[in-house]
């Protein structure tokens, strides 16, 4: 599979701030790309770089084989940015929010009215394309937000935290779209604080915290290898975690207890015996999937900051 990116040791400098140093990685075509870390990390400052709002102090990436010094107008051409911030005039309607933005992108006449109507549909707003945005939710703002990256048709698509304060119904809508977008072999980079949306959405993960990244690859490839494995169990009477061999930390979780452990089969049975023995009832004994959260904490030793 070829790459539809590549970045290569990105500098970045405020001052006498770094704000990213030799931030390295690539995106696969046809996948969604999860680059996951706290505010202020350095992701939005990646992005920017990509998409030719800022320029690197030092480094280089390639979109499509091209440069982003040298062809920026042709890589724009191919390329859908939703910022973070909501960029729409809210006392227009949504239609012509997407026809100044659709023209930006060099849209026009027949066909940009039909892209308006297929984006609308898309981001599930027909029905509301000639209500000013000040009428609009959170949610749905956002969801107007991602239809004017979609309108020049882009190969790369580029979402800087795409579901921050949005409503449920909105957020699941926006998973849906992304999904869909995968699926015609649009290529995507998802940028992102709340781990559970890179499981859900992300084929390969670039965790980059303080401007630098800190691990990457296939989601299967850090959860394997970073994750910490653990059982959780809670029984009547369980005032405390029993102490097995192999487990390296035990802490209370709700009701229960979780045992981080080398061994998840052997704790599995140890406590299983452990609870037989002393005649406690069982309500939960059970191996607990790996996540991206344990996966951050062993990498930096904290949990993720929002």
């Amino acid at each position: 599979m070829s790459n539809v990116l590549e970045v290569n040791r990105l500098v970045k400098r405020y001052g006498d701030k770094i704000a990213l140093e030799n931030v390295t990685f690539s995106v696969k075509s046809g996948s969604c790309f999860g680059l996951l870390g706290p505010n202020g990390a350095g992701k939005s400052t990646t992005m920017k770089i990509i998409t030719s709002i800022i320029e690197a102090n030092e480094g280089t990436a390639a979109v499509f084989g091209k440069d982003i010094r040298k062809e920026a107008d042709a890589i724009r051409r191919q390329v859908g940015y939703v910022p973070q911030d909501i960029t729409l005039y809210e006392k227009l309607s949504a239609r012509d929010n997407l026809t100044f933005f659709g023209e930006l992108y060099g849209v026009r006449g027949k066909e940009l009215k039909t892209r308006i109507d297929e984006v609308l549909k898309q981001v599930g707003l027909s029905e509301r394309g000639d209500d000013a945005i000040s009428t609009f939710s959170g949610g749905m703002k956002r969801r107007i937000n991602i239809a004017a990256a979609l309108l020049h048709k882009p190969k790369l698509v580029i979402l800087d935290e795409p579901t921050v304060g949005i409503d449920p119904q909105s957020r699941n809508h926006i998973f849906q779209m992304i999904r869909e977008l995968k699926a015609s072999g649009v290529s995507m980079i998802y940028s992102t604080h709340y781990m559970e949306e890179v499981e859900a959405l992300c084929d390969d993960i670039a965790i980059i915290d303080h401007g630098k990244v800190i691990v990457q690859g296939s989601l299967d490839h850090l959860l394997g290898t970073y994750a910490t494995q653990a059982i959780y169990m809670e029984a009547e009477g369980l005032t405390q975690a029993p102490a097995l061999p192999g487990v390296n930390k035990a802490y209370a979780d709700g009701k229960g207890w979780v045992l981080e452990c080398s061994n998840v089969l052997e704790t599995m049975g140890g406590a299983s015996r452990i609870l037989e023995e002393r005649g406690l009832p069982v309500k939960s004994l059970e191996i607990m999937r790996p996540s991206l959260e344990s996966v951050f904490l062993k990498l930096t030793g904290t949990t993720l900051r929002d």
